[in-house]
C-alpha cells in the first residue's frame, strides 16, 4: 500500500494511502471584465480563488464550467482560450477526502456581470463573488498559490 502525498485546503502536507485518492477532474473560469477579475472565497481557508469546480461523469468541461459559474457566481460566461492545466494531488480536510484532480483553467469574457447575492450561493466551498482590481488582487497575500501562476500567465500574454 503506498501513500500519496497531499496537500491540505488549510496549507499543510498529509499522506493519504493511494486506494483513498477520488480522481476528480476539474475546469475553472479565469473571467476579466474592465481590469477586474472574477474571485470567490474558499470557505475552509479564506483564500481567494476562480470559479469552477468538478466535472460530472458524462458531463462536458465546457458544460461544467458553464454550471460551476452559474451557481458560485450568478453570471453567463463564453469560455475563451485555454491558459493553464494542474495536477494536484489535494486533501478537503472538511469532508475527509483526498483527489487526484486534473485542473482546467479557461479565460472567459462575461455575458452578464450581475453576481448573486452571499446568501444565495449553495456551495460547500466557495462564497462572496467578487469583482477584484486586478493590480490589487497581485499584492494580495490571501490567494492560492495557483492564482498567481495564472496571473503571471497573463501579463505574458499580455505583453
Amino acid at each position: 500500500m503506498k501513500n500519496i502525498e497531499c496537500t491540505s485546503i488549510k496549507g499543510g502536507k498529509i499522506s493519504i494511502p493511494r486506494e483513498k485518492l477520488i480522481f476528480r477532474p476539474s475546469v475553472y473560469g479565469i473571467v476579466i471584465h474592465d481590469g477586474k477579475i472574477l474571485m470567490l472565497r474558499n470557505k475552509s481557508n479564506g483564500k481567494l480563488f476562480f470559479p469552477g469546480g468538478g466535472v460530472n461523469i458524462g458531463e462536458r468541461m465546457t458544460d461544467a464550467l458553464h454550471r460551476e459559474l452559474e451557481e458560485e457566481t450568478g453570471i453567463e460566461i463564453e469560455i475563451g482560450d485555454f491558459l493553464h492545466f494542474q495536477e494536484i494531488f489535494f486533501y478537503w480536510d472538511p469532508g475527509n477526502e483526498a483527489y487526484h484532480m486534473f485542473t482546467f483553467f479557461y479565460r472567459c469574457e462575461p455575458k452578464t456581470f450581475i453576481l448573486k447575492k452571499d446568501e444565495l450561493i449553495n456551495d460547500e466551498e466557495s462564497e462572496k463573488p467578487r469583482w477584484i482590481d486586478l493590480t490589487e488582487l497581485k499584492n494580495m497575500p490571501d490567494k492560492i498559490e495557483v492564482v498567481q501562476e495564472i496571473l503571471d500567465l497573463l501579463d505574458f500574454k499580455t505583453n
